[in-house]
């Protein structure tokens, strides 16, 4: 696709960024486009019953028992609980093992392995990056009439400015492109990785409480006659581990990085309820379904993380790695206390939020999401007769039902959904073949039933290999 089309098909609003940076507390927000009212139909005074706004917060690395929604004790999360409690806790809400084939399962409702993503992360000044073709939430939101703004995390390229934000679909961006930056400095590998509206910044502050900021002024000044679509990727929890003092304070009996980390989760939960309170503020609280999510399972669990009963954690295609805290809340649209059992994966929320948008979800690349909206409001089942975990090189996992086969393609690591070439991974890596779970009665996946049900075994290596021979061969090399 030239740069023409790709214009014109994200909408026109991306050939009229701003190219300054001005005051987060002043000034123009992205585009010339981000005050305009909406074209008539529903939200836009079409006469149509209102759209949802969206506010979509991703957290980074974070334990899927680190909260006190899924059951954590250790890290007092109160503003995600009391909002969780409000909506629907999402019971076997699936992701990517490692950041940015998350991201980009978000932005396109289709696998990773389409676009070549699935090994380890987009790492900064990589040549390649979530491919120009593919149709992104943002710019499908755009077209249809929504705001659409991102604060905080980028990481779906950055080489080349066709990949920022701001170039695929976003009326408004503040943030960072890379993944792993220092939270005081925003440096990653001495260079300054802060930006609005693809302009460097050099906003001084911890890294969420700005994130934060940027989030509550966006909502602060979204027209009241405009949908707004909302993307809040934090990089809290992800290391370097690094807070403010008064964060950890209260968890003195905790030692080292898991202290740090306590306290980091303490002021992502704090910067959440901002959003809120600005919601709420703004009279639009009624009229926003919020989503939250994390972006894969903690890393080092049980040193750092806690990932509870799940085996593993971050890089690995095991439960504790794809298996993550996540809920809706939507007030008088999901049920306040409920919880959600039908397995679901990051890819379902492209369709279903196009849908609830009122948006077509017509577009040349077929979709592997599924609107899930039945399933998350009225208990409805899984969309899915199956949900890729990951199919890399070196192996993957599948789940369809209660069954969960891994398969592991070689010994190096590569089954894990991480980079090879990592020395914990290849020590800890399985020999090639495959283990099969049923995670009805083994959340913890400690038996293997693979010699037990070849049948099953069978079965599903059938389905998982249909995945793994119509993948793009990944991008990253490493």
């Amino acid at each position: 696709m030239d740069r023409r089309s790709f214009l014109r098909w994200t909408g026109a609003a991306a050939a009229t960024l701003l190219t300054r940076c001005p005051s987060p507390r002043g000034g123009l927000l992205g585009s010339a486009a981000w005050a305009a009212p909406a074209p008539g139909g529903p939200g836009g005074g079409g006469g149509k019953a209102p759209r949802p706004d969206i506010v979509f917060i991703l957290a980074d690395d974070l334990g899927h028992c680190d909260v006190g929604f899924t059951g954590g004790k250790v890290i007092r999360t109160p503003n995600l609980d009391k909002l969780a409690a409000a909506g629907a806790v999402l019971k076997q809400f699936y992701v990517q093992p490692v950041c940015s084939p998350t991201r980009s399962s978000l932005m396109t409702g289709r696998y990773p392995i389409r676009q070549g993503l699935q090994v380890g992360v987009i790492r900064p000044h990589s040549q390649y990056g979530l491919p120009l073709e593919e149709r992104t939430l943002a710019g499908a939101l755009r077209q249809a009439g929504y705001t659409t703004a991102v604060c905080g995390k980028w990481h779906l390229g950055d080489f080349d400015k066709a990949y920022w934000p701001n170039a695929r679909g976003f009326d408004h961006w503040y943030g960072h492109l890379f993944g792993a930056l220092d939270y005081n400095t925003h440096i990653r590998d001495g260079e300054l990785d802060w930006y609005r509206n693809g302009e460097k910044c050099k906003d001084e502050g911890y890294t969420t409480h700005l994130v934060a900021r940027e989030a509550v002024d966006v909502i602060a000044r979204q027209p009241k006659d405009k949908p707004l679509f909302l993307y809040v990727p934090f990089n809290a929890v992800h290391s370097p581990w690094q807070v403010p003092g008064k964060y950890e304070q209260p968890y003195g009996e905790l030692k080292g990085a898991r202290r740090t980390y306590a306290g980091m989760v303490a002021a992502l939960d704090e910067a959440v309820g901002q959003i809120v309170a600005a919601v709420e503020k703004s009279g639009r609280r009624g009229n926003t379904l919020f989503v939250f999510s994390s972006d894969n399972g903690g890393p080092a669990p049980g040193r750092v993380t806690d990932n509870g009963p799940l085996r593993a954690g971050k890089g690995t295609v095991y439960e504790g790695g794809t298996r993550v805290c996540a809920f809706a809340t939507w007030d008088g649209h999901l049920k306040a206390g409920s919880s959600v059992e039908a397995p679901l994966h990051m890819v379902d929320w492209y369709p279903t939020l196009l849908t609830l948008a009122g948006a077509p979800l017509d577009q040349p690349l077929p979709l592997d999401g599924r609107d899930a909206w039945d399933a998350i409001a009225r208990g409805g089942p899984s969309p899915h007769e199956d949900i890729l975990l990951n199919a890399a090189p070196g192996g993957g996992a599948l789940r369809a039902g209660d069954w969960k086969i891994v398969v592991h393609n070689r010994g190096d690591g590569g089954a894990d959904g991480a980079a090879k070439g990592k020395k914990a991974a290849r020590k800890a890596a399985p020999r090639p073949g495959v283990e099969l779970y049923n995670l009805r009665d083994d959340i913890g996946e400690k038996n293997d039933l693979a010699a037990a049900h070849p049948d099953k075994v069978k079965e599903l290596r059938r389905r998982y290999d249909a995945y793994a021979q119509a993948a793009v061969p990944p991008r990253n090399s490493e």
